[in-house]
């Protein structure tokens, strides 16, 4: 019984994650278009000095590749939504094309948490767009994660599974802590912002 709720929550969990990571991978494509023709435009998530999506757009860091960082999510997000949709409708997909999600969500965790600690320490701004991709980032790895364990999709030990059972019940808790670390990093390094915005 539980199996199958995982499963569809999976399926909404990457679903969801996938079209707004998409839309906002868009948005951050559109407005860079717009800041590379006109120098002098405001992006569309430039709302205080620290939250200011074109000054982490003209970072280096916004092309750790060699071209825009969205563009890979434009690519990823639209394949995370369609196996979200297919999980949801019931359908069969592959144990490869799974282990081939866990792959690229392990990797897009890595490469979001090089990002976060990019913008709080290096750049000194966020980008809402980009933490938008942040939560959808962690949130698909967890969930794919959690139901590749309990379906033993992934190899390892029965204790292994034993423990995923574990951590799939208190699934909401794993993602709310994760994500509060994230908050509570935001928090401390930009503190004088925030209390001179109270005080």
């Amino acid at each position: 019984m539980f199996a199958t709720f995982l499963t569809r929550l999976t399926g909404w969990v990457l679903t969801v994650g996938g079209v707004v990571g998409t839309a906002a991978a868009f948005a951050l494509i559109l407005d860079r278009i717009a800041l590379l023709e006109d120098p002098a435009f405001i992006p569309s998530c430039n709302i205080s000095p620290l939250l200011s999506c074109g000054s982490v757009m003209t970072s280096p860091q916004a092309e750790a590749f060699g071209f825009p960082n969205p563009l890979i999510g434009l690519v990823a997000f639209p394949v995370v939504t369609t196996i979200g949709v297919i999980t949801l409708a019931g359908g069969a997909v592959p144990r490869w094309v799974w282990l081939g999600l866990q792959a690229g969500a392990l990797g897009g965790l890595v490469f979001v948490h090089w990002l976060i600690a990019q913008s709080l320490y290096v750049i000194g701004t966020l980008c809402p767009y980009c933490m938008a991709v942040w939560v959808v980032t962690i949130a698909v790895f967890c969930y794919t994660t959690l139901h590749n364990l309990r379906s033993g999709r992934l190899p390892g030990p029965p204790a292994w599974r034993r423990a995923t059972s574990g951590l799939a019940t208190y699934h909401g808790l794993l993602m709310t802590s994760w994500l509060l670390v994230v908050v509570a990093l935001i928090a401390a390094r930009f503190w004088p912002y925030w209390t001179g915005l109270i005080g």
